[in-house]
């Protein structure tokens, strides 16, 4: 359906640490040019994306490409939003944590006196 997640055709750029890509989301072809050190990541990125893509197509006979394209989107952008909620509720408790062990010990050192 939609080949290679990357082809293997890739061309390092001339006078740069890139290459030149192209990834099939969705039974469309993107071309890219991403830092070499990069392409680890959008390889898994892609695969991700082509996996939901397809579970969605498989889920919803009945939709396209795009539809299945865009409740994938949407699937990952709640995640998204959910990990960043969970990163600022954990921000928070540490410092919340280390004001609690700041007054703890002012408390204890001005007991003592």
């Amino acid at each position: 359906m939609d080949g290679e997640t990357i082809e293997n055709n890739k061309t390092t750029i001339e006078g740069s640490d890139k290459i030149s890509i192209k990834l099939h989301i969705a039974e469309r072809v993107y071309s890219f040019k991403i830092k070499r050190e990069d392409e680890e990541k959008i390889r898994k990125a892609t695969k991700l994306i082509k996996e939901k893509v397809m579970y969605y197509r498989q889920r919803y006979e009945n939709r396209d490409a795009q539809d299945a394209l865009s409740m994938a989107t949407l699937q990952f952008v709640l995640r998204m939003i959910e990990l960043t909620e969970n990163d600022n509720k954990q921000a928070i408790n540490d410092e919340l944590c280390d004001l609690n062990a700041e007054i703890e010990n002012y408390l204890q050192i001005h007991e003592k006196k």
